[in-house]
């Protein structure tokens, strides 16, 4: 498990009004609460194919990417920026939804497969399988792998969303160990039950 600086992290979700809320774009809602923490604003980058939004620590530049390729295609947008600023993927945090957590989990991961998840597959492919850290955002399943198309599309019940919003409102208190790069003591932090 690799302890360095995270310099990119990506939230999945897919782009325009019409997934505004819906569970899929739960790594979305993440990163907006973080920009919002970090005070600063995304812009569009069309080589990048994403929303974007820049900061520094400890002089070091970090990027946030909101890829605007839709869900299937979020590969693309991440291998650019990758590319682009020599970021190797162990620098790097993928905020997704996850099925197999409830409403109200958060987990950090390390590596790993797609799950089903075809955001994850599309970066997993542009980036050769080469591993990286995921923060996992429980939206629950809908209990018929048939069903789960339509579930991940649309807007969670009022009681689940409050479930989700205060795990990604938890789950900013590990912010200073992951932008740090000590994503073991995130871990830690993060999966311990108060």
């Amino acid at each position: 498990m690799p302890e360095s600086p995270v310099k990119l992290i990506v939230g999945l979700g897919n782009p325009g009004e019409k997934y505004m809320g819906t569970r899929h774009n739960a790594g979305f809602n993440w990163l907006d609460g973080l920009a919002e923490k970090l005070r600063v604003t995304f812009r569009f980058e069309h080589k990048f194919h994403g929303l974007c939004a820049h900061f520094q620590n400890e002089g070091m530049n970090c990027w946030l990417l909101k890829p605007q390729t839709y869900m299937n295609a979020s590969g693309i947008s991440v291998a650019t920026i990758c590319h682009y600023y020599a970021i190797s993927p162990e620098q790097m945090l993928v905020v997704h939804d996850e099925l197999d957590l409830l409403p109200g989990s958060i987990k950090l991961k390390w590596g790993g497969g797609a799950g089903g998840h075809n955001g994850l597959k599309n970066i997993l492919a542009h980036l050769d399988n080469q591993p990286f850290w995921r923060l996992r955002i429980g939206i629950g399943h809908p209990g018929n792998r048939q069903a789960v198309v339509n579930y991940v599309l649309h807007i969670p019940g009022k009681e689940e969303s409050v479930l989700i919003d205060h795990a990604i409102e938890q789950s900013m208190r590990v912010w200073p160990q992951i932008i740090g790069g000590r994503l073991s003591e995130a871990m830690l932090l993060l999966h311990t039950k108060k």
